[in-house]
């Protein structure tokens, strides 16, 4: 072993004196010469590409695998060349050239997309002539683009106008220098049933007889420690009927993402409702303050919004002090989402999400089964699970979602079932939690509201409940610390301007 070392070693010495023009380019492999074995790689000076064994291109010597036989053009003779995807110059300087995790594309079957459609990201430092030249390049049309503060990036919604699909062009651009990330633009849903049926005048008092879940939740007993004061909970959603009188006085700030003019929508009303509802009905967090991010359009299947949407309103709800961000739709898994919620974590923001109601054999959906959220399940009025409720090991609590009296545009009222009004309530809850302890992190609300719920079903943390029924009392005794409330904030009304 050692000759064959020294005999190695000695062809190196000599082959480092050659020069790249006489150069063999081609494999020593007993398959014999190649120009393409092996998935592409990182690229190699001189447009060089990395081809299994190793790399090869203009200025490349001969190869084995593992080692580099000759200096390519343009570095030093004293440079170390070792071919496991980096290249090093000198002792201390690594060159890893675009370098990336999975592939953006979507899976052959995914249809939840716009058709022709891809998001990208771009570092904010790339100047305007590179991203022009990336558009020539690819045969793209713009449509928006827009730098995101959570992340410190760009990112650029772009057209395909030709017959490519969304998987062929994001391959494309995934090897091009220039882009940090490529996608399509996702498409989510509501998570919302049909309204069973319309709501007469409600009772003055704790919330409506209807409203069971405030007894499930224990939340008249959490009333009476705390309200939610002026806490700001971001919800992202359709847009919200600010006139209802549920929510008067409730609403910190309108941001408007989607097709405009925005027109109030029942599901956006009856997430803000339940909530911070304080005249008829009860929300559960009655002093909360609402950010309301409109990124949800309706349609004729209920209500859709985008990647590029939601992605916009998490970083407006970021840079607003957002302290919670409820989010009560579901899609596919995101790379982009998951980039921005996990920025929103590290900030310290809660995020709380509806399971879905793709009910028992559905695979997870997202941003509930992102491990940077607090997923919610729903409940019936007997504590037994929503049948439409999904299932996984990333529930992390339930909560009522079954024949929920909300409101809904016009100053009215109806009955309807979904999960994203478990996420909703818990959303609630959180607000109770920060008034009294303001400095509680995201993980430690998450181990308080599953420390402090209710089980149900199997002994024990399980699929459908997670760790249990939410118990809005046992969760802001949980930490007592009282904390004053920051002074509430003026509406305030915005519109990205960009459709």
């Amino acid at each position: 072993m050692r000759s064959q070392t020294s005999a190695l070693l000695c062809m190196i010495a000599a082959l480092l004196t050659m020069t790249p023009d006489n150069a063999s380019a081609q494999k020593m492999t007993g398959r014999g010469p190649s120009s393409d074995i092996g998935p592409r790689g990182p690229m190699g000076p001189a447009g060089g590409g990395y081809h299994g064994g190793g790399f090869r291109g203009p200025g490349w010597g001969a190869i084995v695998p593992g080692i580099i036989m000759a200096v390519p053009q343009g570095y030093r003779s004293d440079d170390v060349f070792i071919d496991d995807g980096t290249v090093t110059d000198g002792p201390r300087r690594t060159r890893q050239p675009n370098s990336r995790g999975p592939s953006g594309a979507p899976a052959a079957n995914e249809r939840r997309l716009v058709p022709d459609e891809v998001v990208i990201e771009i570092s904010s430092s790339v100047n305007a002539q590179q991203i022009d030249a990336l558009q020539r390049r690819h045969r793209l049309a713009r449509i928006e683009s827009q730098t995101f503060q959570l992340s410190g990036t760009t990112l650029y919604r772009w057209r395909i106008p030709d017959r490519r699909s969304v998987a062929t062009v994001v391959r494309a651009l995934e090897g091009d220098r220039v882009v940090a990330s490529a996608q399509p633009n996702y498409l989510f849903t509501l998570q919302q049933g049909p309204a069973d049926s319309q709501a007469g005048n409600a009772a003055k008092s704790e919330g409506d007889p209807a409203q069971y879940e405030l007894a499930r939740l224990r939340l008249p007993q959490a009333h009476a420690l705390a309200k939610g004061d002026d806490v700001l909970v971001a919800m992202i959603d359709s847009a919200v009927d600010i006139e209802h009188p549920e929510l008067a006085g409730s609403i910190a700030g309108v941001f408007d993402t989607a097709r405009e003019p925005a027109v109030a929508h029942k599901h956006g009303t009856a997430i803000a409702g339940l909530i911070a509802a304080h005249a008829k009905l009860m929300g559960a967090a009655p002093a909360a303050k609402i950010l309301a991010v409109h990124a949800f359009d309706p349609n004729s299947a209920g209500a859709e919004g985008t990647t590029f949407n939601i992605l916009k309103g998490i970083d407006w709800a970021a840079a607003h002090g957002a302290r919670i961000i409820n989010m009560s739709f579901a899609g596919p898994a995101d790379p982009a989402i998951h980039r921005s919620l996990e920025a929103a974590h590290r900030k310290g923001i809660v995020l709380v999400a509806a399971a879905g109601n793709a009910g028992a054999k559905s695979p997870p959906l997202y941003p509930a089964a992102d491990r940077n959220v607090i997923a919610v399940s729903a409940t019936d009025a007997d504590d037994k699970l929503f049948e439409q409720s999904n299932r996984g090991p990333y529930i992390a609590v339930a909560a009522p979602g079954a024949q929920i009296l909300v409101a809904a545009p016009g100053s009215s009222y109806e009955v309807s079932s979904g999960t994203s009004y478990s996420a909703a309530e818990v959303s609630g809850i959180v607000a109770l939690m920060l008034q009294r302890k303001s400095d509680l992190t995201p993980d430690n609300v998450r181990n308080i509201l599953q420390a402090t719920a209710k089980d149900l079903g199997p002994k024990g943390p399980d699929a459908m409940f997670g760790a249990g029924l939410a118990d809005a009392f046992g969760a802001v005794t949980a930490e007592t610390a009282p904390v004053a409330s920051a002074n509430p904030r003026p509406i305030e009304r915005v519109s990205t301007g960009a459709r």
